[in-house]
């Protein structure tokens, strides 16, 4: 690594750790670039040399959750798991690194599923649906041939909406969302058996083509 990309490195890192520090003590509508370039110790047109807004700083900060969610989740999803558990296991990693920041509120969310450049929100759903199509590898038994390429696509929909009800959910420990991910494990599962048959595979199929229209 030259000396230049080290620095750059490290600047970066610096604007991520300020961020992360004013959105816990004010929110992430109360922080903005020139308070996050002051906490860094850097410039605010070098911050905004790495981070466009703070739109995109956040986008960065998701991806980075996104990256330790697949790192807890990927061993937990052992061969022989029924497609139910793995389904179940993943979420709650989901929510298990999104946590410690339940009070940046759904601006954050919005704002993490908006933030970043096209090629990195593209490399970053291509990571999503890797662990995705290892959760399907992995079950036993397993999916039905006719959805199981396409399954981990529904299920990365799934996740985004788990997501979505997990930043509106005021209850305490986000009881409502683990309540609803263990309802809707054994569901999706049953859902994936039945995509035998014609009518639910083709009410699957529209819903992968609209997944597929807005990628």
């Amino acid at each position: 690594m030259t000396k230049q990309t080290a620095k750059g490195t490290e600047s970066r890192q610096k604007l991520l750790n300020a961020a992360m520090k004013l959105f816990a003590q004010n929110g992430f509508q109360g922080t903005t670039m020139r308070a996050i370039a002051e906490e860094s110790g850097l410039s605010l047109g070098n911050s905004y040399y790495y981070f466009e807004s703070k739109e995109q700083l956040v986008g960065e900060l998701f991806r980075l959750l996104q990256d330790r969610q697949r790192a807890l989740a990927w061993p937990r999803l052992q061969e022989g798991n029924n497609l139910e558990t793995n389904v179940r296991l993943t979420l709650e990693a989901t929510l298990e690194v999104l946590a410690p920041y339940r009070d940046f509120g759904p601006a954050f969310i919005r704002a993490a599923f908006a933030g970043g450049d096209p090629a990195s929100g593209n490399v970053n759903k291509a990571k999503e649906f890797g662990l995705w199509r290892q959760a399907v590898a992995t079950c036993r038994p397993q999916p039905p041939l006719a959805i199981r390429q396409d399954l981990p696509q529904l299920l990365w929909l799934i996740q985004r909406g788990i997501i979505l009800f997990w930043a509106y959910d005021g209850t305490e420990d986000a009881r409502r969302t683990l309540r609803l991910i263990g309802n809707a494990a054994p569901v999706i599962a049953r859902l994936a058996v039945l995509s035998r048959l014609p009518v639910v595979r083709t009410i699957l199929d529209d819903i992968i083509s609209l997944v597929r229209s807005s990628s």
